[in-house]
């Protein structure tokens, strides 16, 4: 325990530094402070020691000199134990604890500040205190975050003045947190004003998993530093711990239903979609994803971006005494659950439950580690260009471009080489009825596409001519690629399944023969003028 008997608070945000400083004032702690703090702490009638009485000199050049001192330093760095001496022959007094956040560098770049009010923000002073106090933690105690005001107020309170050496350990590692951020946000700033991309990444509350992708790596899991939204915040209210396999299929799903505006359900393998519906209602949009590959969805990721009731998650049949009949799923995920919805989940005890808002999973960038380097790209949030019929066949752009849309955001998340089928059904709903990814061929990813399309058929169908149903919905679905078709073969395959509409990018040097395919076939195509790998 270390007892709080001078503090010097230097702050550019002043949010509660006069509750601080009033409460160690009250523990009999002397104030030490500068300018601007100096002045907000004696209009709140706290008595207050400039800094030039401590450094022997006055504050100079405009303030850029003010703690930087032999005095300063000192009082922060000397040892206790062993330079006490020392420091009585040299005059130095301890200081305690320091209260510093830095000047506003990061507000005057958001702000749009010009070069020079950018210099004049850069912190020399503050960092130097900062890290003098931080490094003799077994000492002093160090505040950077003014959110840390009432924990410690709280403790000096409870223990008369005192920090404990835990909470300093804490306050030490934060501050060095908070002065390697600030720096890196310069450095970077000054290499993007001289034309020189740079990136600094700093990621904490690193979580170890059981294992990684497989059983013998391991697995950890961060949150980036700064950031207000973050799935690492995500609540697991039941269920087995989260692995990391969990966490890459939980991405996807948010992802896959995080743009969708009706009840939307995307069922998840491999971080792709087998299974994708948007409907009026929540069960309804459920039922359509599920059937989009029922084999698949046994041990899935299902998610879900609206509340959770507790009529969509009977569908699961959890407690049907006939175990066949239960479907089995790894993750539930969804903004929130009724609290009969989650009891009935809780049913199966291994069963992850998740609760995370897809809508607020909104990217600005990409990255992928490559070895020893980094790629990093906008997040892709552009969905087309443009919609132009470019055949003699035409479409109702108007009465069809909800379901293009949806087959647009189904497709953007299927990895490329990506094929996606996609229906509107009697209700209303719109389902992925087949997909094909992750092939080197386009063409494979198209016959895969139909061939789970003509399965997901077969078993819906109740009747007795099932080609003529075969030929009925196909010839109502849209089938959407992320890139262009190199050769008419992809058309000639759609035909013979009897699509009718087909929506790419366009860009290919022989759209000229793709377009003719069509005409010859009697097939509708629609260039979007953007493209969708996913990889």
């Amino acid at each position: 325990m270390i007892k709080i008997k001078r503090a010097l608070l230097s702050v550019s945000d002043k949010t509660g530094i006069t509750d601080l400083a009033k409460v160690l004032v009250g523990l009999d702690c002397e104030i030490i402070s500068t300018g601007g703090t100096k002045k907000v702490l004696e209009e709140a009638g706290i008595e207050v020691t400039e800094i030039s009485e401590v450094t022997g000199n006055p504050e100079a050049f405009g303030g850029r000199m003010k703690t930087i001192s032999f005095n300063i330093e000192s009082a922060l760095l000397f040892d206790r134990e062993k330079d006490i001496e020392e420091a009585q022959k040299l005059g130095i007094e301890s200081i305690d604890l320091v209260v510093c956040n830095l000047y506003p560098f990061s507000k005057v770049k958001e702000s749009n500040g010009d070069f020079d009010t950018l210099i004049e923000n850069i912190d020399i002073g503050g960092p130097t205190m900062l890290r003098a106090a931080a490094k003799n933690f077994k000492f002093v105690a160090v505040v950077t975050d003014v959110n840390d005001y009432e924990k410690i107020i709280s403790e000096l309170k409870e223990n008369d003045g005192a920090l404990t050496y835990e909470t300093r350990f804490e306050l030490m590692r934060k501050s060095f947190n908070h002065t390697a951020d600030y720096d890196a946000l310069i450095s970077t700033t000054m290499d993007e004003k001289a034309d020189e991309k740079s990136i600094r990444l700093h990621f904490t509350g690193g979580k170890k998993l059981r294992y990684g992708e497989n059983s013998h790596q391991e697995g950890y899991f961060y949150r980036e530093a700064g950031m207000g939204k973050s799935l690492y915040d995500m609540q697991v209210l039941h269920g087995k711990e989260i692995s990391y396999n969990n966490l890459n299929d939980i991405q996807g799903a948010i992802d896959s239903v995080k743009d969708l505006n009706r009840f939307a359900v995307g069922v998840i393998k491999h971080s792709n979609p087998c299974g994708l519906a948007e409907a009026d209602d929540q069960w309804t949009a459920l039922k359509h994803a599920w059937a989009g590959d029922p084999t698949s969805a046994f041990g899935s990721i299902v998610a879900f971006n609206k509340p959770i009731e507790l009529k969509t998650v009977e569908f699961f049949e959890l407690d049907n005494e006939d175990k066949s009949k239960r479907k089995f799923v790894e993750v539930i995920v969804a903004p929130e659950f009724s609290q009969e919805a989650l009891e009935y989940l809780e049913f199966h005890k291994n069963l992850r439950i998740v609760q995370f808002d897809p809508a607020i999973c909104q990217r600005k960038f990409d990255m992928k580690y490559l070895y020893n380097s980094l790629l990093v790209q906008d997040a892709d949030n552009l969905l087309y260009e443009k919609m132009e019929v470019v055949t003699k066949k035409k479409v109702d752009i108007k009465a069809k471009k909800k379901l293009i849309e949806f087959g647009l955001k189904a497709m953007r998340q299927v990895k490329s080489n990506s094929i996606v089928l996609v229906r509107e059904m009697a209700d209303d709903a719109f389902q992925l009825l087949g997909m094909g990814a992750g092939q080197p061929n386009r063409l494979i990813s198209t016959r895969l596409a139909i061939e789970k399309a003509t399965e997901n058929l077969t078993l819906e169908f109740e009747g007795e001519d099932i080609f003529s149903y075969y030929d009925q919905e196909f010839g109502k679905a849209i089938l959407v690629s992320d890139a262009f078709f190199p050769f008419p073969d992809n058309v000639v395959t759609a035909s013979q399944a009897r699509i009718s509409t087909i929506v790419q990018p366009g860009g290919s040097m022989r759209d000229k023969q793709v377009i003719k395919a069509c005409d010859d076939l009697d097939i509708a195509m629609i260039f979007t003028g953007t493209r969708h790998f996913k990889h």
